[in-house]
């Protein structure tokens, strides 16, 4: 009976403890001053509150004031439960929404839906599912109510994603890329140069260009910012100032291979996309990409594609979406100018949001965040492959790249080793960060040792020895050259146009500039195809460079500077892209290229006097390697002849193996000695 008794008063005390206590002088008689300061700043809590969910984060200073004087009233628990889901320590609202649950479960026909979502930005995904399956089944009527029940329904979906996806994480380590990147303030959308040099972003921080606040938003105006890698780690970023950055908003959005234009996000008109080019190291002002890219919808982001001629990005133009935000793309015309957009279908896009796409410069690897296909909440980073004419299924990046959260504006270096993406973090510096991917590869099998063996022979014996494979790390097959392009005897900078050729096709592949004040220059070159590169400036000789990667091949980085030769008596250049038929004299299709680039440098110096010569490695006997080389020499001065050069202004000579330019030793060295050159011996 006694027991009996406590448990009944226990009960009585649970239930008197879990009432809600309102903000009432009956409540607090003893500390009148206290309610009123109290009430004061429950007030202007709510009149921040009633702005909209810009404002939750600046009500939950006042509100957290008043609910440390009571902590017992629902309706203030409950509310700012709602203000910490839209701040950047979002996990904070479960204890909230669980006290306002405690103390009065139907203070808000909304309750389950905010806590459900609280619960599933914290990975309970069970408990989100139980809440979002209470919020489905209450009755409502209004616009927003049934879409948030829309929503519940979704996020049901995505929870269940998210168990699957946590089960099997991805081998990553994720860490925040500093505080010289990042700040209190939200810093999102970085694009990093294909080396991963140089590193550009977006960020609404305090010092922004105006110093003004979007009351929309109630942030600071965008800037964009830029840091540079200097020994392994990120420098202090550098607002990149006018004409970049207005007082408007100026956000970044993709660069060129060749690092020397920009794609810019600007709140003009509907918010528009821009494009500014780096001369020297001062950024032209931004110019509009014209209406096939701009509508009268929101162009939020966007990239270029490896070759520069075309440009992907995100849209909500409402007469060419399939839903929310697209993806479409425009590639230049003859004229150069950008063509009427295609949205890319629905193998990429939903009826949800997609943002923030970005194409690998292998030229086919695109990732981008959406809101649809398989998420695990918010906007995940999917990858898809363009393949066959189409684009592969988009492939969920996983956990933990992705979270409950949006994660978005991913980029990832060449190599395919460092990713960098915009998401918040509760370690992070305060708004959205910038995090950094470092992608580990698959897993080491593990090895027994000897006492392992010896257990696991009892059931099943070792009968050979079984080693871990070496570690294997899926990189880019791309290859990037880079370098200085500079005058041979001055070593002055120039700015020299680089143009690369796929030899087999005889096509020009993409065009690019080195930059005028540093002459540095950035090549991207997909696996499976022979480079011809040529480089060229007025005045100067031209050089070529072949890269012939086979489509297995690895990443790889090349630096070559490039020292271009004046047009003078006694210069002379290697055509590295002149191709012969094995042992004869015979060109190749895959020479035209570089022969009509000789015979443009030609045409375009009537008095220029040259000497071809052909040279051989040691291989064979003097007498075959002097008349193959003659006979090479000599088919290219008859192939300039046929194209209009007089032969008075042409000699051949063939030197055989006399004139090598490295040891014969070994292949390398004797593929450099198997060689056509031009000297000038007149002028």
């Amino acid at each position: 009976m006694k027991t009996k008794l406590i448990l009944i008063l226990l009960l009585i005390s649970g239930i008197a403890n879990a009432q809600s206590v309102d903000f009432v002088k009956s409540n607090f008689p003893n500390d009148r001053e206290g309610l009123n300061t109290a009430i004061d700043n429950f007030e202007k809590g709510d009149e921040l509150f009633s702005q909209g969910t810009v404002y939750y984060k600046s009500a939950l200073e006042p509100y957290l004031l008043a609910n440390k004087f009571n902590t017992n009233n629902s309706f203030l628990n409950f509310k700012i439960g709602k203000c910490y889901l839209y701040s950047n320590t979002k996990q904070k609202a479960i204890q909230y929404l669980e006290k306002a649950s405690e103390l009065n479960p139907g203070i808000d026909a909304e309750l389950p839906y905010f806590l459900g979502w609280a619960y599933h930005l914290d990975m309970q995904w069970d408990k989100a599912i139980e809440q979002f399956k209470k919020f489905t089944k209450l009755s409502g009527s209004s616009a927003s109510f049934l879409e948030m029940q829309a929503d519940a329904k979704q996020q049901i979906i995505e929870c269940e994603n998210g168990k699957e996806l946590q089960q099997h994480p991805v081998r990553v380590f994720v860490d925040n890329a500093g505080a010289e990147v990042n700040s209190k303030y939200s810093d999102y959308g970085p694009v990093i140069s294909a080396d991963e040099s140089v590193l550009f972003f977006t960020s609404r921080r305090e010092g922004t260009t105006g110093g003004a606040i979007d009351p929309a938003l109630n942030e600071y105006m965008e800037d964009i910012y830029m840091s540079l890698k200097q020994n392994g780690v990120w420098t202090k970023a550098v607002n990149l100032g006018a004409p970049l950055n207005t007082e408007e908003h100026d956000a970044n959005s993709g660069i060129s291979a060749d690092g020397q234009k920009l794609l810019i996000y600007s709140a003009n008109g509907h918010g528009d996309l821009y494009e500014s080019t780096l001369t020297g190291d001062k950024w032209g002002v931004a110019q509009s990409l014209g209406k096939n890219i701009n509508s009268n919808g929101h162009e939020s982001s966007a990239c270029y594609s490896s070759d520069g001629k075309s440009i992907y990005f995100v849209s909500d133009n409402p007469e060419a979406t399939l839903g929310d935000r697209d993806i479409f793309v425009s590639t230049k015309d003859e004229k150069g100018k950008w063509g009427k957009a295609v949205n890319l279908g629905s193998t990429i896009n939903t009826p949800y949001g997609e943002e923030g796409v970005y194409l690998h410069p292998d030229g086919k690897t695109m990732y981008f965040s959406s809101e649809g296909h398989k998420t695990m909440g918010g906007y995940d980073i999917f990858k898809s492959v363009y393949e066959n004419g189409k684009w592969s299924e988009p492939e969920n990046l996983g956990f933990p790249v992705n979270t409950p959260d949006n994660d978005v504006f991913f980029v990832i270096s060449a190599s395919g080793k460092h990713g960098y993406y915009s998401s918040y973090s509760d370690k992070g510096y305060g708004e959205k960060d910038i995090l950094l991917i470092t992608f580990l590869g698959p897993e080491k099998p593990m090895v027994l040792n000897n006492e392992d063996n010896l257990l696991a022979s009892i059931t099943a014996p070792v009968k050979e020895t079984v080693l871990a494979p070496t570690l294997v790390i899926k990189e880019a097959q791309l290859t990037i050259m880079k370098g200085i392009v500079s005058d041979a005897i001055t070593k002055k900078p120039l700015d020299a146009t680089i143009e690369i050729i796929d030899n087999k096709q005889n096509i020009s592949i993409a065009t690019f500039t080195s930059n005028s004040s540093s002459g540095k220059y950035l090549v991207s070159l997909p696996a499976g195809k022979n480079y011809g590169i040529a480089v060229k400036k007025d005045g100067y000789l031209f050089q070529s460079e072949n890269f012939d990667i086979p489509a297995s091949a690895a990443f790889q980085e090349v630096v070559k500077d490039i020292a271009l030769k004046s047009v003078d008596v006694g210069s002379t250049i290697v055509l590295k892209n002149i191709f012969f038929d094995l042992g004869k004299a015979t060109l190749r299709s895959e020479s035209t290229n570089e022969l009509e680039r000789l015979g443009k440098l030609l045409y375009d110096n009537p008095t220029l006097k040259i000497e071809i010569s052909g040279h051989t490695d040691n291989k064979g006997s003097a007498e075959l390697n002097k008349k193959l080389s003659d006979g090479r020499a000599k088919a290219v001065v008859d192939y300039l002849i046929s194209k209009g050069i007089t032969g008075d202004r042409l000699t051949y000579v063939g030197y055989g193996k006399d004139q090598p330019l490295a040891s014969n030793d070994t292949e390398e060295g004797r593929q450099q000695n198997r060689r056509t050159e031009f000297k000038i011996i007149g002028k």
